[in-house]
């Protein structure tokens, strides 16, 4: 646990060298959406594509865990996904720790 723990750290600090602050789940999420976009970015996103950018988020992170693949994007570059499998039954901070360790591997690439 405590190898996890410094790297959280390194990925928060790295977060706070890029924009000056270290973003909460949500934004960690967002942030992870907007990089798998990629280049098909709108100038402005709707309250709706933010939710679906966070969406696009959680399931990369998923994918590493093997819940999700993905499945292409559609006709406006969006990525989408297949559930493989569905998640277990646990408890909020069971599935931010499980996040978590997605998104500092996913940082550290």
């Amino acid at each position: 646990m405590e190898n996890f723990e410094q790297r959280w750290l390194d990925t928060e600090n790295l977060l706070r060298e890029r924009f000056g602050k270290v973003p909460d789940m949500e934004g960690i999420l967002y942030l992870i959406g907007i990089n798998e976009l990629g280049s098909h970015l709108p100038k402005k996103f709707s309250k709706e594509q933010k939710q679906d950018l966070i969406h696009v988020g959680v399931c990369t992170l998923l994918c590493r865990l093997g819940y999700y693949e993905f499945a292409g994007r559609d006709e406006e570059g969006w990525p989408h996904f297949h559930q493989l499998m569905h998640m277990p039954v646990t408890g909020i901070a069971a599935q931010e720790l499980m996040l978590k360790e997605c998104m500092v591997q996913y940082f550290e690439i």
